[in-house]
């Protein structure tokens, strides 16, 4: 609304402690950050013939190889379609192979390929960068505050949503 006085815009009487300003927005400042990082990360794997799709599969596999579909969907917090679409974009850049279970036939396990488990001495170097970048000027003990704040929100986060307390941490994060 303009005012009639100074002919500048105010907002309606109450209507800024309604709003939450974005400087004052956790939420998006964490998803600002996120971006930032991921644009960044994408920027340093992309002459690898790697997609940030395919990064968030590699770093689990590396982790543990031979998970199978839904165990990858599940640690990585996609829906199955999702994550067989990124495996069958990594089988064709020849970074892993399906093999069907020993056990179980309808599952399929995940298998890194030599190449697929050669990537990981070049890109995990590439992410630790991303990561000192973006805490550049931070002490020791500040960046480790930082990792306790943020684990602290997705402990509370993580608590809401599944109505306790549990303690499970995004594992492929950079």
């Amino acid at each position: 609304m303009t005012d009639p006085k100074t002919g500048s815009q105010n907002e309606p009487e109450g209507h800024d402690d309604e709003l939450l300003p974005f400087e004052k927005s956790i939420g998006y400042q964490i998803r600002t950050t996120n971006r930032l990082m991921t644009r960044y990360l994408q920027q340093k794997i992309t002459p690898h013939g790697v997609t940030i799709g395919m990064w968030y599969f590699l770093r689990v596999l590396w982790r543990q190889d031979g998970l199978t579909q839904r165990e990858l969907s599940h640690i990585v917090g996609t829906m199955e379609p999702t994550t067989l679409t990124a495996i069958k974009s990594m089988e064709r850049k020849g970074l892993v192979r399906r093999v069907k279970n020993g056990t179980d036939r309808r599952k399929i396990n995940i298998y890194l390929t030599e190449q697929g488990s050669a990537l990981r001495d070049e890109l995990i170097p590439l992410a630790k960068e991303v990561v000192d970048d973006a805490v550049e000027g931070f002490s020791d003990r500040e960046r480790a505050v930082f990792l306790e704040f943020l684990a602290a929100i997705q402990n509370n986060l993580t608590g809401r949503i599944e109505g306790d307390t549990a303690t499970d941490v995004n594992p492929t994060a950079p």
